[in-house]
């Protein structure tokens, strides 16, 4: 089953604009969203194969919109190594971890892809703490925590290692404090050499 997320900016816009009063030619134009306000400083996420995940199942079939473009479809297969991990600015351990899922994914070039999925969290508040951090990795954006709660989860960090093919390999619960040791993860799960 796939489903995908409305931002709340999209429907609050829906919502004010269903509620106009009418009967005037002057429309008030409709306040931008952060993601519509100046481009993101996360990178597009990629295009994924057009296969369903091996294993379905074990990671929830969700899909979300990226910040910086695209869409991230739990349920198809990636296409190459990946490592998912979900984030929140709101999340300290995630503050000092993001900075060395960057370089894990400076490192990576095209032989292992890095993507966030940003958690209960809101458009503005990721982007900035993105900014300052030096984050450009693609992040889908789950504001509302869908995938969170299909997990049962209420901290985070939390990191998926994924197969080509989608198969689950590995999942890290909690913080991963050195990039050697997320490099280590990354031979020792997806067998990748970096």
């Amino acid at each position: 089953m796939r489903r995908r997320g409305i931002p709340v900016g999209l429907a609050l816009v829906a919502l004010l604009g269903a509620c106009t009063s009418g009967g005037t030619d002057d429309e008030t134009p409709a306040p931008e969203t952060a993601s519509s306000a100046a481009a993101s400083v996360l990178d597009p996420c990629p295009e994924q194969l057009d296969e369903p995940a091996a294993g379905a199942g074990a990671v929830p079939a969700l899909a979300f919109d990226c910040l910086g473009g695209g869409s991230l479809d739990l349920a198809r297969a990636p296409g190459v190594p990946t490592v998912v991990n979900l984030w929140g600015s709101w999340c300290a351990p995630c503050r000092e971890e993001l900075p060395l899922l960057q370089d894990l994914a400076v490192a990576a070039g095209d032989r292992v892809r890095v993507l966030g999925v940003i958690s209960r969290d809101g458009e503005p508040q990721a982007e900035s703490f993105a900014e300052d951090a030096g984050i450009t990795f693609p992040s889908a954006f789950d504001g509302d925590g869908e995938l969170m709660t299909e997990l049962g989860l209420n901290a985070l960090p939390y990191t998926f290692f994924l197969a080509a093919d989608g198969t689950l390999a590995h999942t890290e619960v909690g913080p991963v404090d050195t990039v050697a040791k997320l490099q280590g993860l990354v031979a020792e799960h997806l067998g990748v050499q970096l």
